[in-house]
């Protein structure tokens, strides 16, 4: 996120750094983005519950935004809960009253970002295993993770603000140090870590829709046999698509960030295997997932749903990833080698 040079009103100064304004700074990915932009050469402030700038003060927030050059929005309870009715409000109330609030403030501003960056979800396309979905491609899903996207992106694309380009970043599965990450490799570590069948379950509503227009009822489930797709972005090709989106105008709207590469749930499950060094991993369907994920405090739509997304506008504007493969990624960021990548590493080099 290329910081742009703004004049000062005296010449022998140094220029005033732009200012990014980060709500949901606290977290996985609004920490590493926070990061970037201090990089950058950016001056940030943050919107949280316990900044200067917080969501129980709107003035606060008009503040903050006002003369702002960037404003990134990742504010949102969690999704790795358990889907009862307390935090199903609380996942929907947290992203779309907030980005209401944002798009109040920007609206009011004299001087507005001239990028507004927001978070979204791959999610809201349905399950795939025929085909990808891309920003033009795509079909939307149905459901209470569905509605929520839906809801939150309406927020966002409300009214007019000529001023403002405005992004609606529809991320895959974030792999780095977070809870995702984290959660697929305790999966593997403690023995559950072959494949995942999606199946028959004893009836539940947490999955039913939200919102003034909601939709779906039962939770829906698909004989998979563990190949739904599995799409995934590193948080390094986030905070790289980032910068990419704010230098380049002609990106507005929806964006699909996620890397070119999807795998299936098989694949995944062997490759975490093999980097938390677990040699067995039984495979699991969706009646033994659901009480499984109940002591894990989450929910089995992480591993069951088919995400089957690419990144069409990225890759036609010309983003280059820098972990486009998964093998590579979870390396990366489980920082171990497979045996064979250990094995090829110590033979000689041929000279």
């Amino acid at each position: 996120m290329d910081a742009p040079v703004h004049a000062s009103a005296d010449a022998s100064a140094p220029p005033s750094p732009p200012r990014a304004v980060v709500a949901g700074a606290s977290g996985f990915l609004g920490s590493a983005v926070v990061r970037a932009l201090l990089e950058d050469g950016y001056e940030v402030t943050r919107i949280g519950r316990t900044e200067a700038a917080h969501w129980g003060d709107a003035g606060s927030i008009a503040r903050a935004v006002d003369g702002a050059a960037l404003l990134v929005n990742l504010a949102g309870q969690s999704v790795n809960c358990r889907y009862h009715d307390r935090n199903r409000d609380e996942i929907y109330r947290s992203r779309v009253d907030t980005t209401r609030m944002l798009r109040e403030a920007v609206t009011a501003a004299a001087s507005p970002p001239r990028v507004w960056l927001n978070a979204s979800t791959a999610t809201i396309y349905r399950h795939a295993t025929d085909r990808a979905n891309t920003e033009q491609a795509g079909e939307l899903g149905a459901g209470f993770s569905v509605d929520v996207a839906r809801a939150w992106e309406r927020e966002l694309f409300a009214g007019e603000l000529p001023r403002t380009r405005r992004v609606a970043l529809r991320m895959a599965i974030v792999l780095g140090d977070g809870p995702a990450t984290r959660l697929l490799a305790t999966l593997a570590r403690t023995g559950l870590g072959g494949p995942q069948h999606d199946g028959w379950c004893p009836p539940h509503r947490r999955y039913r829709g939200i919102g003034p227009d909601p939709t779906g009822e039962r939770p829906p489930w698909y004989r998979t046999r563990g190949r739904q797709r599995f799409s995934w972005v590193h948080v390094d090709d986030v905070i790289g698509a980032m910068r990419f989106i704010v230098d380049r105008d002609d990106l507005d709207g929806v964006v699909n960030v996620a890397s070119p590469h999807p795998r299936d749930n098989r694949t995944l499950m062997r490759l975490l295997r093999e980097r938390v060094g677990m040699p067995i991993g039984l495979p699991s369907w969706r009646w033994m997932l659901e009480p499984a994920m109940w002591l894990l405090r989450t929910e089995p739509e992480l591993v069951l749903k088919s995400r089957w997304v690419l990144p069409a506008r990225l890759q036609d504007a010309g983003f280059v990833f820098a972990h486009p493969h998964l093998e590579e990624a979870l390396t990366e960021v489980l920082g171990r080698r497979t045996p064979t990548e250990a094995r090829d590493a110590r033979r000689p080099v041929a000279r």
